[in-house]
Formats: C-alpha cells, sequence, structure tokens
C-alpha cells in the first residue's frame, strides 16, 4: 500500500512541480486568494468555495501578494496575482496543488478500505493499485482544480453509506457530511443526491430490527439527518469564507425560467449557491465547439464522454472495471454493495453526457474511483484463473501508465497509439490545457535559439514571463510568417482560417509534452 501510494505521489509531485498553470488554475487560485484577503465570494461564483478553501490552505503558505478590491474579472485575477504582481507563479502554483495532492492520496485510502470491506486485503491492493495508476487521477490530482475533490467526496459518502448498515448512528452523519463537502465543492455532484438520500434510508432499514412502521420511521429520519448534514456543510463552507454571506457578484448573473428555474429555487441552500446554479445553466445555452475523432462540432455529443474514456483509460483497467461491475452485481453477497456503489457513477456519468461542455474525462473523474473498489471484487470470484488475470491486467495497467510519466494529462491507451497521438483524437484537457508553457521555453531555448518563433497559445499562461518570445501569426500576411511556428494541440485540432491555411503550408518538426506541436515553415 505504501509503495502504491508513494509511486502516485512522486507522479503528482513531478506533475506539480514541472506544468504551467492550466486554463482553470489561476481562477480558482485568485479566488482562493480573494478568500484568505478579502473574505469576499464575488469571483467563481459557479463553484461553490470548499474546494477553493482547500487550495487556499497551500496558496496560506505561500502568501502571495495580491492588491486589495480588485476590479477586473475572475481571469484577469488570476493573471494579476500570477504574473503582475511580483510573485513568483512557480512557487504559488505548487503551494495551491499541494492540498489536492494530499487529498488525492487520502481518497487513496478511502478506495482501499471500501474495496477491503467488500473483497478482503487482496482485493483491496488491486483496487488501490488501479486508483493509484490512473493516469486521469495522476494528472487531475495534482492540479489545483475541483474534480478530484469532489469526486473523492462523493465516493467517501458511498463508502460511509454503505457502513452505516452495521453502524447507522456513527456513519450516517459522517456520510452526510461527505456529500455536503462534495456538494459545496462542484455543482455538478447535485445529481447524486437523491440516489445517496434513498441508499441512506435503505442502509438504515438494514441497520434496524423490530416490525416494518418501525423500520420505515427510521429510514426516513435518517435519510433527513443525512440531507440536513449535507445542506449544512454546504451553509458552513460559505460561511468560512464570509460569516456574514454578503453577496455582490462580480458579473451580472442570468435570469433562470422555466423547470430549471424552479428547481434553483427550491435548493435550501445560501443565494451566492443559487447564483452559481444559475450561471451553469446558463452555460448550457452557449454553442460549445468540440473535437473528436478529428471532427469538430457544435452542440453536444452524448457519447462523448464514453469515447474519450474508451481512449483513455488502460486497457487492463477497462477490463477489470468491466470484470468488476459484473462480478459485483452477480456475485450473491455483493450485491446489496453492487446497490450502493454503482447506482451514483451511472448517474453522475449520465448527467454529464447530458452536458454541453463535457470537454474531458476530468467531468467523469469518479469512475476511476468507483469502478476501482468493484474491480476490487474480481478476486473473490472463485475460479483458479481470476487472481492470475487479475494480477496480468494490473501489470499491464502499471506498465501503460509508468509509460506515459511524466505527461498524465495526455495520455491515451495503446490501442490509440498512446500520448503522442492523443491530440489526433480529443483535445482540451484531454490532452491540451496549457500545461506545458514551461516545457515550451525550454525547448526553444535548447533547439531554436536565435530564430523567429511564432505562436499560438491556448492556455491561462503569459509566455513572455517563461521567456517565449513569439508573435502570433494569425495577424500578419502569410508570406510574413517563416521560421519555428509552435501551436497548442488544442487549436489545432479547431484550427479554420488562417491558422488551418498555416498548419497547411508547415510542416511539424517537434513535440513538447504531447500537448504543443512545432512547425517550420
Amino acid at each position: 500500500m505504501v509503495l502504491l501510494l508513494g509511486q502516485m505521489a512522486v507522479a503528482m509531485v513531478t506533475a506539480a512541480v514541472r506544468q504551467t498553470p492550466t486554463i482553470d488554475e489561476p481562477v480558482y487560485v485568485g479566488t482562493a486568494a480573494v478568500y484568505l484577503r478579502e473574505h469576499s465570494l464575488r469571483f467563481n461564483p459557479e463553484h461553490p468555495p470548499l474546494g477553493k478553501l482547500v487550495i487556499a490552505t497551500g496558496v496560506a503558505v505561500a502568501d502571495p501578494h495580491l492588491d486589495a478590491g480588485f476590479g477586473g474579472d475572475q481571469g484577469e485575477l488570476g493573471r494579476r496575482l500570477l504574473y503582475e504582481s511580483g510573485n513568483d507563479p512557480w512557487r504559488v502554483m505548487f503551494w495551491a496543488r499541494l492540498p489536492v495532492i494530499v487529498l488525492t492520496l487520502l481518497f487513496g485510502l478511502v478506495v482501499f478500505a471500501f474495496a477491503r470491506e467488500l473483497a478482503g486485503r487482496a482485493g483491496a491492493l488491486a483496487a488501490l493499485a488501479l486508483y493509484c495508476l490512473s493516469p486521469d487521477v495522476i494528472a487531475h490530482g495534482s492540479l489545483a482544480t475541483l474534480d478530484v475533490p469532489a469526486a473523492g467526496f462523493v465516493l467517501t459518502s458511498v463508502w460511509l453509506v454503505w457502513r452505516a448498515r452495521l453502524r447507522p448512528r456513527l456513519h450516517l452523519p459522517l456520510a452526510g457530511a461527505a456529500l455536503g463537502a462534495a456538494l459545496a465543492t462542484r455543482m455538478s455532484v447535485l445529481p447524486a443526491l437523491p440516489v445517496l438520500v434513498v441508499t441512506a434510508a435503505v442502509s438504515v432499514w438494514c441497520a434496524t430490527t423490530g416490525d416494518r412502521r418501525r423500520r420505515l420511521v427510521r429510514a426516513v429520519a435518517g435519510a433527513a439527518v443525512f440531507t440536513l448534514v449535507a445542506v449544512a456543510v454546504v451553509w458552513a463552507a460559505y460561511l468560512a469564507v464570509d460569516p456574514r454571506l454578503r453577496w455582490d457578484p462580480q458579473a451580472r448573473v442570468p435570469v433562470l425560467r422555466g423547470l430549471r428555474g424552479l428547481f434553483v429555487e427550491l435548493l435550501p441552500f445560501p443565494e451566492p449557491y443559487r447564483d452559481g446554479m444559475r450561471v451553469q445553466f446558463h452555460f448550457e445555452y452557449w454553442p460549445w465547439e468540440g473535437f473528436l475523432f478529428g471532427r469538430v462540432y457544435t452542440g453536444s455529443l452524448w457519447y462523448y464522454l464514453p469515447a474519450a474514456l474508451l481512449v483513455k483509460t488502460p486497457l487492463g483497467m477497462l477490463a477489470l472495471w468491466a470484470a468488476g461491475a459484473v462480478t459485483v452485481v452477480t456475485v450473491r453477497r455483493l450485491r446489496p454493495a453492487a446497490a450502493c456503489l454503482l447506482p451514483v457513477p451511472a448517474v453522475l456519468l449520465a448527467a454529464a453526457m447530458s452536458g454541453s461542455r463535457d470537454f474531458g474525462t476530468r467531468y467523469a473523474v469518479f469512475l476511476p474511483m468507483f469502478l476501482a473498489v468493484a474491480a476490487g471484487c474480481v478476486l473473490t470470484v472463485r475460479c483458479r484463473w481470476a487472481p492470475h488475470a487479475a494480477a496480468l491486467l494490473v501489470t499491464l495497467v502499471a506498465v501503460s501508465s509508468l509509460r506515459t510519466y511524466p505527461y498524465y494529462l495526455p495520455y491515451s491507451n495503446e490501442a490509440f497509439g498512446g500520448p503522442s497521438k492523443t491530440r489526433l483524437r480529443l483535445h482540451d484537457s484531454n490532452v491540451d490545457w496549457g500545461q506545458d508553457l514551461g516545457r515550451l521555453a525550454d525547448r526553444l531555448r535548447e533547439r531554436y535559439r536565435g530564430e523567429r518563433v511564432w505562436l499560438v497559445y491556448k492556455g491561462s499562461g503569459v509566455p513572455s514571463y517563461y521567456g517565449v518570445d513569439a508573435a502570433d501569426p494569425r495577424r500578419v500576411p502569410l508570406d510574413e510568417v517563416r521560421g519555428v511556428l509552435v501551436v497548442s494541440d488544442s487549436a489545432a485540432a479547431k484550427a479554420r482560417g488562417r491558422l488551418a491555411e498555416l498548419l497547411r503550408s508547415s510542416r511539424p518538426v517537434d513535440d513538447v509534452g504531447h500537448s504543443i506541436t512545432v512547425y517550420r515553415r
């Protein structure tokens, strides 16, 4: 167990040290700094504050300078904090990412404990291995973002609800607190709430003796306690930022009508949370542009996430996920666990698939957590070959995961050509999220010193800060663009017009982190 968590820690710390800020991180880090300095909720209302409070524990150690009363938008806030206030962005980002790394490792202990209760120590070690070797969990667990914390809190809640079948008075409030932590981190976990409320009621029912009426009353009371604790944790997260709950949104909050508007109005959460939901629903109406297997499209593809997961999950892991899901459903003693373990990720995945901007397996990062637990149950199957097959598949996962080190974000499995080919099939946080600006600066100094550089960069970093002296090739006549042309793979995937013409008349000569391509023209 120590070895698995240790290699995961090394992988995540390496990524945290070497990667420049991804697109979302400066917003969260800047908002965390405002929480610390001004106790204001006005930035980034579309996400609740708990995840950013976790990030703030690292930001507090870095102690960056930030002028009070900043009046720009949240994107400008992140840029001001990292690049315009005299701070060292490498140091700030490392400390901001460190609390998320620690939390990710702690969720590994939850995976281990959950699987051990279902499948024994051998199954728990297999489950932990899949979790610790998951390229998606490593990639996003090493960033100052909200995806892994929210998913891990949901998993913790499900585990505690399962344990409530034996000791409901102890574990049910804790399960409600864990779900509240998830709700206070990302609003996308809201679909899990009704599922877990029902599951909590069933757990209390199973733990209660006596006649049907007594069991029903206790089950309803248990579900109510579970829900009230979750709601209380959400309120506590907002009050931790501002005990007076002053709410002056930095940007205009859209008006939401119809069933969605009614749903938001009925939520028993603070007004900033409900306004954040309004912003989130408003995003669903935007004409987002995606890229999948060479096709640029506008709108939503329901099969985007399943296709992306097929590309970005190690092949051995996919096999063990499927085997684990079948095992917990078909093995009689595991069926109660299946009713607890599988519905929540299924509902969350269905909700993510119906969204209009699910451009990344990070929106389904709960799957490597839940299905790792299920996969560990394969070792309970009474077949002579089961342990050997599981060991072989885990070994294949380990080889595939270690081969991609330290480029976990653009990982794809061997069936799709590995990390260097991910850009041909996916975009955005699946491959290029702006994380390799520092590596690009090093590569230009090593191999292209003194040459004219043209850059199309998709990210939140400031190229000039890292020593990248480049011009935008889209702002000059084509004939003037000669020399080294550097293009972020997310920009190249959806290139059209001037950029598409530039790429057609250039030849690729180099690759940086499997997320940025260097051309010569």
